[in-house]
């Protein structure tokens, strides 16, 4: 099969390796990938927004199956455009997109098929909603009802900062016309986990549990980012909860969608908060989570392309279960000095050669940009640019997570450019809970 994978981080990356895996990959294509992508597939210069040339591009090389992993093309209607053209696409259409792209739409949906979320109120004047935010008080969350690249949630501890964030999203724009409206909503508590699901819009094919670490600093301190690490499996959801966030959570969610008239194909991921009176719905993603992708799939067994192309087609009720290592993984983000504000890209990037010596050990690219030094009869020399807030997703196997954390920080400390910055403490709930 002819694969093009669309997107350009370390999602990508971790979805390109697996696919290169695969007894059905001949051939891989990335638009537009970036620099370790390369050693994997071939990169093409088109952005992933840009669906009339994708379909282009799909059509001339008869590509058999693309794989969508940013969100903005999805709720740009890639999918549609693909399947209209007899092209086949993994990934939800534009309606189902909505999960992610309107948190409004999501939110009522739950609210209406009793998928338990947080309580919440809906706001399109900034006045009302300062207005409601000086009557209910605070810790509350103001969340803007679009696409944020995982930063348009305001977790404020006081009311001036939920205030702040309704004047930052709603008058100042910093995301444009994702901030015409505002989610006002209770502040959860307890501890979060990721579970991503795989569905044709009838059956469903769970993949491991994760946990994602949103905060820039240790400590979940500093402002939200898309990610500085995850793990997988989570250890604080035993197996009766799983079950209970897929009966509760996932079948309601996609049958509620059904009954909209709407059938969902690709990857579901819900963000959920474990809290005291049980699992609660944070958000929806339409797509691959990262940095969660990036924990999860070194510990797939199973031939991933085949369970795309499965629910591409409708047809998941033909696979078993899955096969899982059962080893964990930890993944730690190393990012550019500033972000996720202002920060400086073409940084070298040293060490990755030793760190890719050790066992066990994957780096995924999320933000680079490879640049060839040499270029004479065999020997080819290169190096590696910063290109990204994200840079680096360093990935690493171990009998426990205990055992994956030191071992991926073993991996992080051999990799150095200008201003890096990760986080120290990546795992360490999760160790809490294997001790107890």
């Amino acid at each position: 099969m002819r694969i093009l994978v669309i997107g350009s981080g370390g999602r990508e990356h971790a979805l390109v390796w697996k696919i290169a895996q695969s007894k059905l990959a001949d051939k891989i294509f990335c638009a537009p990938g970036n620099g370790g992508i390369a050693n994997f597939a071939e990169c093409i210069d088109i952005k992933a927004d840009d669906i009339l040339k994708l379909l282009e591009f799909a059509g001339k090389e008869k590509i058999d199956l693309t794989v969508v992993g940013p969100e903005a093309p999805l709720s740009s209607g890639i999918v549609d455009e693909f399947v209209a053209r007899g092209l086949k696409i993994f990934g939800p259409s534009k309606l189902a997109a909505q999960l992610e792209a309107s948190k409004v739409f999501a939110k009522e949906l739950m609210a209406k098929y009793s998928v338990p979320t947080a309580a919440f109120k809906v706001f399109d004047n900034p006045e009302e909603a300062k207005k409601y935010i000086e009557q209910a008080g605070a810790p509350c969350v103001v969340k803007a009802d679009g696409l944020a690249a995982g930063k348009g949630v305001v977790v404020a501890k006081t009311v001036d900062e939920a205030k702040q964030a309704v004047r930052a999203i709603m008058e100042e724009r910093i995301f444009g016309a994702s901030g015409n409206k505002i989610i006002i909503e209770e502040c959860l508590e307890g501890e979060e986990a990721s579970i991503l699901v795989i569905t044709d819009g009838k059956e469903v094919v769970a993949l491991a549990s994760a946990q994602d670490h949103k905060r820039i600093n240790d400590g979940d301190c500093g402002p939200n980012t898309g990610g500085m690490g995850a793990y997988s499996p989570a250890p604080a959801v035993t197996k009766e909860l799983f079950k209970e966030i897929l009966d509760k959570v996932i079948y309601r969610t996609i049958d509620g969608l059904a009954k909209e008239g709407i059938n969902y194909h690709g990857v579901l991921y819900a963000g959920i908060m474990l809290t005291k009176d049980g699992p609660k719905t944070l958000e929806f993603n339409v797509r691959f989570g990262d940095p969660e992708t990036e924990a999860i799939l070194p510990r797939l067994k199973s031939d991933l392309v085949e369970i795309m192309l499965a629910a591409s087609e409708g047809k998941l009720a033909r696979l078993k279960s899955l096969e899982w290592d059962p080893r964990a993984c930890v993944c730690v983000i190393c990012a550019s000095g500033g972000y996720p504000d202002n920060y400086e890209k073409g940084k070298i990037i040293s060490g990755l050669e030793d760190a890719q010596k050790l066992n066990d050990i994957v780096i995924f690219h999320a933000g680079t940009k490879l640049r060839i030094i040499n270029d004479v009869g065999q020997r080819q020399e290169r190096e590696y640019l910063t290109d990204g807030g994200r840079v680096l997703g360093v990935t690493g196997l171990g009998k426990t997570i205990k055992e994956a954390i030191a071992h991926t920080y073993q991996a992080v400390e051999k990799i150095n450019f200008s201003g890096m910055h990760y986080r120290r403490d990546i795992g360490k709930k999760a160790v809490a809970r294997e001790e107890r």
